[in-house]
């Protein structure tokens, strides 16, 4: 059997993939992976032998420059996105036997499939955008009573408008130009009535979010055997253990100064830093050997021997954690995130930081919940509950869709 995976996005929408691919090839599939041509996502796939197909531009050149994107860059990027996956996934899913698509809004690869009449799934990494006719109070953000309940109807239609307003001219000129009919509604076309939910059950639970037929295969989580470079080792054993602060993708432009806030707050609790490099380009503010500073490191292996993990709340970070014991600080920018903040904080795991701009005073307070001997004992409890199955649950429903 043949699988194309195809995303586009940050890492957080890569590695899932890349984990279900190995796992795909250990069941004996064979499995390729259609993701943008960043050079760590190249790396990262051939590091484990699964081909890349390049699909769109790197996303670092999207998110990384000088200014943050515009909605007249938006625009452009949707109909880019929607032209590249007819032209290259429509080549690379020849031969194939199904096609599952994930990351920003995947519109053009279930045309694809139905052109070339091979299966279409779609995964996601969170159950916080899950289209739905209908939301329980409270379910959705808006107010928390009956009358929400009309409101979030109304603006999950917003939402699908604004999804049409992106792709829907690209996406059906495109299916036109193939011989497929027009299609009304873009995102529900995209997600289907059963799309995957490729998350944590206690992390990301989605009952009474959606009335969808969701297919819950827990998080796709890919092996990490990478030892800790020899330089971070000797930090670690060096002191007590330090507090992580890192946002992995995320540019973090609206915070010029977040290494210095982050630092700052971290040693007004008497702890040591451990300060991730990432696409902030973090840096120490200083030479005080109480700071060290790592780029792309194993997080699997890293998280269990820190004090807390200060994060963007990737729903990829958020699971490792979740799973290494280890308290959080989320600190949220975008999308799914303040979800995720929420949640870390109502599982009694972390703190969710109040906006995406941290004070020195604001990330210390949060902190102060973090770093409580209540929070590391409910961190550590939860871990025993976060499922590691989920690539081998997903890979066998691909490969057999009547074993679910």
């Amino acid at each position: 059997m043949r699988v194309l995976l195809s995303t586009w996005g940050s890492r957080g929408d890569v590695e899932p993939l890349v984990a279900l691919a190995v796992r795909l090839q250990e069941l004996g599939a064979e499995a390729r992976v259609a993701a943008p041509p960043d050079e760590e996502f190249a790396a990262l796939l051939a590091g484990v032998g699964v081909p890349l197909v390049p699909l769109g531009p790197s996303v670092r050149s999207v998110v990384s420059g000088a200014k943050p994107p515009t909605v007249d860059d938006a625009f452009r990027l949707a109909r880019e996105l929607v032209a590249v996956r007819f032209e290259t996934l429509g080549a690379a899913a020849e031969g194939c036997d199904a096609l599952l698509a994930t990351g920003l809004m995947p519109a053009g690869a279930r045309d694809v499939a139905e052109k070339l009449g091979i299966r279409y799934v779609l995964a996601c990494f969170h159950p916080f955008g899950l289209p739905s006719r209908h939301f329980p109070p409270g379910a959705r953000p808006g107010t928390p009573s009956p009358e929400g309940e009309t409101d979030n109807r109304v603006l999950w239609e917003q939402d699908a408008q604004r999804v049409n307003a992106l792709y829907g001219e690209a996406l059906n000129t495109h299916r036109a130009a193939i011989g497929l009919p027009p299609v009304d509604n873009v995102r529900d076309h995209v997600f289907t009535d059963q799309p995957w939910l490729a998350a944590d059950p206690i992390l990301g639970p989605w009952q009474d979010m959606t009335d969808l037929d969701i297919v819950q295969t827990g998080a796709w989580i890919l092996p990490d055997e990478r030892p800790l470079p020899a330089e971070l080792e000797a930090f670690l054993d060096a002191g007590e253990a330090p507090v992580y602060v890192g946002f992995g993708s995320m540019a973090m432009r609206a915070s010029t100064d977040i290494a210095r806030v982050s630092i700052e707050a971290i040693r007004a609790h008497g702890r040591r830093v451990l300060v991730g490099r990432g696409w902030a380009d973090l840096a120490l503010i200083d030479d005080r050997d109480d700071c060290f500073v790592v780029g792309e490191v194993n997080q699997q292996a890293l998280f269990p021997r820190l004090a807390a993990v200060v994060h963007h709340g990737g729903a990829g970070t958020t699971t490792t954690a979740a799973r290494a014991g280890a308290p959080q600080v989320v600190v949220p920018q975008i999308a799914d995130q303040p979800s995720w903040a929420t949640r870390v904080a109502q599982l009694g795991i972390g703190a969710a930081h109040d906006g995406p701009t941290p004070t020195v005073e604001s990330l210390s307070a949060a902190l102060g919940t973090a770093l409580t001997p209540e929070t590391r004992a409910r961190a550590r409890a939860v871990a025993g509950t976060i499922r590691t199955d989920g690539t081998t649950v997903a890979a066998k429903l691909l490969l057999d869709p009547a074993s679910r």
